[in-house]
């Protein structure tokens, strides 16, 4: 069911959205450091800063297709479950095995709430305000992003690891609150309630009529219109991702007097900015411009990275990163949604968030073998070949005809 821009739906949707970012997002930060705490090797340690985002990048094709049969609040109810059961094994954890199937657990349930979440708000939108409408969801997100480890950090500091999950278990709970007022439950396209199937009472011959009509789609693992924009947005995401990881080492081998911890909220203050201010855009201009200038302002926070010597240079960096990965991360989500098509809008955002989920793996894995095997001073201009392979991918995309 199609609806305004500030439907009440809509706003719910939003608000259990800045819910299921700010959950994962409020203990991404404290987790390892709770892992060593309760007795974790180093190795042990890396491995469960990055298990949830390896676990969804499993789980995404399996979301995205129950995204598309079932609706789509019973599968972020699900998605909200898992991943209060994972808050209550990281706040009871005795050892790190628990917080090993805590963060599966949580993998699982954010890869469902990512999907469902943001094809659920897809759906409610007119047709020509998908960009606009996913630019307003994206904000959520960087809202959540920016807000949550600062929550968690601050409620750690003063009172601990496990009373800083509690926070992150609220915010848990209140998913599975906040879609029970929901009216339109996102059912899939083919089973929403029509004249024809009024009189089907049972659920298994409505489901084999709709099969035999060819309504219910096939299991993929990924839907093949939108690939080269889930290669796009890997490509964007891999510097975000290398500077996420390694800008404090970075900094501190090069000696640079800056105030790191001011890049990312800096970068993340922008990005609401930007996503405001140019949604009404998202729906008008092509998918090539922002492109163009999405390359050009990730090159430029590249090379002020690769140049930086003081907080100014590196505020601009956030900015242009911003410019860069975050307005991309927009375009990309709702051009993967208008390629698929309505019927496929689960799977088209699960293969949008495999190339997120790839960037995000990739990212510290570039970073940590360059920062390890190259000389310093190479660590962004060698990051910088990302944005040349993007446009490649888009050439490509775009001769075959499957991008515009």
């Amino acid at each position: 069911m199609k609806q305004n821009m500030y439907s009440k739906d809509i706003i719910l949707v939003l608000i259990a959205t800045f819910f299921y970012m700010s959950s994962p997002m409020l203990v991404t930060p404290l987790i390892t450091g709770f892992t060593e705490s309760i007795g974790a090797s180093a190795a042990v340690m890396g491995f469960v800063g990055g298990l949830m985002n390896l676990c969804s990048l499993f789980c995404r094709p399996l979301a995205g297709n129950l995204a598309d049969r079932l609706s789509k609040y019973k599968v972020s109810f699900i998605g909200a479950a898992f991943m209060t059961i994972a808050c209550i094994g990281y706040i009871l954890a005795p050892n790190a095995a628990v917080v090993v199937v805590s963060r599966i657990i949580n993998g699982v349930g954010f890869a469902c709430c990512s999907v469902c979440m943001a094809t659920w708000m897809s759906n409610m939108l007119p047709q020509e305000k998908i960009g606009s409408g996913m630019g307003v969801y994206g904000t959520m997100n960087a809202l959540a992003m920016a807000v949550a480890p600062a929550i968690g950090v601050s409620v750690y500091q003063r009172f601990g690891y496990r009373t800083a999950f509690c926070i992150a278990l609220a915010f848990s709970v209140a998913i599975m609150i906040v879609i029970q007022f929901i009216k339109d439950r996102g059912e899939p396209a083919g089973l929403e309630p029509n004249r024809e199937s009024e009189d089907i009472t049972d659920t298994k011959t409505a489901l084999s009529k709709l099969n035999t009509a060819g309504q219910i789609p096939h299991f993929q693992l990924v839907e093949a219109k939108v690939l080269p924009v889930a290669f796009i947005i890997m490509l964007f995401a891999i510097p975000y991702c290398a500077t996420q990881s390694f800008l404090v080492t970075y900094a501190e081998v090069r000696g640079l007097d800056v105030s790191v911890g001011m890049f990312f909220p800096s970068y993340a203050a922008v990005l609401i900015v930007l996503r405001l201010t140019l949604r009404r855009f998202f729906d008008k201009l092509p998918f090539q411009i922002f492109l163009l200038a999405g390359s050009v302002s990730e090159l430029l926070a590249i090379v002020l990275l690769a140049v930086m010597r003081n907080n100014i240079m590196m505020l601009l960096a956030a900015a242009f990163l911003a410019g860069g990965y975050g307005v991309m991360s927009s375009v990309c989500q709702s051009t993967a949604i208008l390629l698929a098509g309505r019927e496929k809008r689960g799977l088209a955002n699960s293969t949008y968030y495999i190339g997120v989920d790839l960037g995000m793996t990739l990212g510290p894995m570039i970073g940590g073998a360059l920062y390890g095997g190259a000389d310093i001073r190479w660590f962004y201009p060698a990051l910088a070949v990302t944005m040349p392979l993007a446009a490649a991918v888009y050439a490509a995309a775009r001769y075959k005809g499957s991008l515009k």
